[in-house]
């Protein structure tokens, strides 16, 4: 599948939302967390950081998005999703193959219920490094 990269537009913002939203609605069970507390920074935040995302084309229709970003010596790959249609085709493998290539170490935030996810991150060599809810681990390489 040959994949094609470019900077996510002003008009991506609420299609990414809708992936995190989504996300928060189904992994994030800490009775102490408030909902739409979290719901809302995660909004602020790519409305904020729409600039440091990437869209991810298939035969210049858009299947998934991702931000990849400095945090001091590592890179944080934040917000990777693939539309539903295009999961289980080796676009995520790609899009993770290609940030792990940067020559920098690599973490990311992921909800440790997203089996999927977890099993992705595992076959390309990340491991839980720590525990930051009861919901949400950082897993490196």
């Amino acid at each position: 599948m040959q994949l094609a990269y470019e900077p996510a537009r002003a008009e991506d913002g609420p299609v990414i939302f809708g992936f995190a939203r989504e996300l928060i609605e189904t992994y994030e069970t800490d009775p102490e967390l408030d909902l739409s507390m979290a719901v809302g920074w995660t909004k602020r935040k790519i409305e904020k950081k729409i600039g440091e995302y990437t869209r991810v084309l298939f035969n210049g229709e858009p299947v998934a998005y991702y931000r990849f970003a400095p945090d001091g010596e590592r890179m944080e790959l934040d917000d990777l999703y693939v539309l539903p249609q295009y999961r289980n085709r080796g676009v995520g493998t790609a899009i993770l193959r290609r940030c792990l290539a940067c020559g920098k170490p690599v973490f990311l935030y992921v909800f440790t219920q997203n089996t999927r996810a977890v099993a992705l991150y595992e076959r390309e060599g990340f491991r839980k490094t720590e525990d930051v809810s009861p919901t949400r681990a950082v897993m490196a390489q």
